[in-house]
């Protein structure tokens, strides 16, 4: 890694959590995974580390770093084969848009337990009806005296079993345009009328998806998160993070099946020559390292536009950056399994599974059709067909 791209402080951390994976790695989450469990040692330790919060500031516990920082870690652990996803949701998402427009009250609250791993947060914004569409949500919340009553349903929300909260993106009516505009509120899990069911996912990893209904549920006039007229704004500085960490968890995935991959080639022969010295196996598995190396490159310029406050400059470069991450992690796994043979789909070797986690890159947080057309609209300057 070029010290040009990433700084010594960056290149430390990169060694340490790679050395924090290695002493988990895949085997871990494969029996977290059929234990139906949660990685709690894994997340445990990484808060201890101050691996967690390297996003928070430091004033409540974090490490006064940003998404340069939190992604290098997310990225290590997934090239381990033990990411943490609800990294992405809890100190990404959820601890960027508290530190950022949260109330002071909210911040001493929530962001130490969040940057030291001890209250974790869930993040719901998608919904049944809705989609990518997020200008269609229908959750709403109304006023009812100085309280909030908030009223929907929200789908694939991860985590929420052990998530001491929810950020909702609800919507609100606006006192001087009659319009709805989007607002966050933090919703406690035990709140009244605050219900969880869980989806039946092929998918197997350890965060389970659930599909929630709020009905009447009713939260203080403080639940709100900052200015309700800065809804727009709170819910873009969250999702910028969301894909910036989505590439990393795409990365680190792409890098463990590549590197599984070359270590089969390198050893496996069935001829005179291991398999890895034929070109047939060598130059996918060398396209599959360039795209994501490449991938990398665009992650690192959208977290670094992000920490600089170019919001604008990260939204771009942020779905850029998932977007190729995807698409390189999707092919990375494909060519691993391929490169195994009959290998890749035995649970010995463990990367078949990989094949359905992949394609979440890109399907979530938002699917690659809606970032061409992000894409198409934002940078190219052609018309909408919507």
């Amino acid at each position: 890694m070029s010290t040009v791209l990433e700084t010594e402080e960056q290149q430390a951390l990169r060694a340490a959590v790679a050395a924090l994976g290695k002493r988990y790695g895949r085997d871990y989450m494969t029996s977290v995974v059929r234990d139906g469990a949660h990685p709690r040692e894994l997340w445990t330790e990484a808060a201890k580390l101050g691996y967690l919060g390297v996003n928070l500031p430091e004033e409540y516990g974090g490490g006064g770093g940003g998404m340069a920082e939190l992604s290098i870690v997310l990225e290590e652990l997934g090239a381990a084969g033990s990411p943490l996803l609800m990294m992405i949701v809890s100190p990404a998402i959820c601890g960027t848009v508290i530190a950022r427009f949260g109330t002071d009250t909210q911040k001493q609250q929530w962001l130490p337990g969040l940057a030291d791993g001890t209250l974790t947060m869930a993040f719901g914004i998608t919904e049944p009806d809705a989609g990518s569409n997020s200008h269609r949500i229908t959750t709403t919340a109304r006023r009812d005296g100085e309280d909030w009553l908030l009223t929907g349903r929200k789908v694939f929300v991860s985590g929420v079993d052990i998530a001491d909260a929810t950020l909702i993106v609800g919507r609100t009516e606006d006192a001087r345009t009659g319009k709805l505009k989007p607002c966050l509120f933090i919703v406690p899990r035990d709140a009244p009328g605050f219900q969880r069911s869980q989806i039946d996912m092929e998918l197997r990893a350890p965060e389970k998806q659930f599909e929630l209904v709020l009905d009447d549920v009713r939260l203080p006039a403080d639940a709100l998160v900052g200015d309700g007229d800065a809804g727009l704004l709170q819910l873009f500085a969250g999702l910028n993070p969301e894909r910036i960490m989505t590439a990393a968890f795409a990365l680190g995935m792409g890098r463990y099946a590549l590197g599984r991959a070359v270590e089969y080639a390198r050893t496996r022969q069935v001829w005179k020559e291991p398999i890895g010295s034929h070109q047939a196996i060598a130059h996918p598995l060398a396209q599959a390292h360039i795209e994501l190396e490449l991938a990398r490159l665009m992650m690192q310029k959208a977290a670094r536009l992000y920490d600089e406050g170019d919001d604008i400059g990260a939204g771009e470069a942020a779905n850029m950056a998932k977007y190729a991450a995807a698409e390189a992690c999707v092919k990375a796994v494909d060519q691993a399994v391929h490169t195994l043979g009959g290998n890749g789909l035995t649970r010995e070797y463990g990367i078949a599974s990989l094949i359905t986690a992949a394609r979440v890159a890109r399907i979530a947080p938002v699917s690659r059709e809606m970032i061409l057309n992000y894409v198409s609209h934002q940078s190219l300057g052609l018309p909408k067909s919507y």
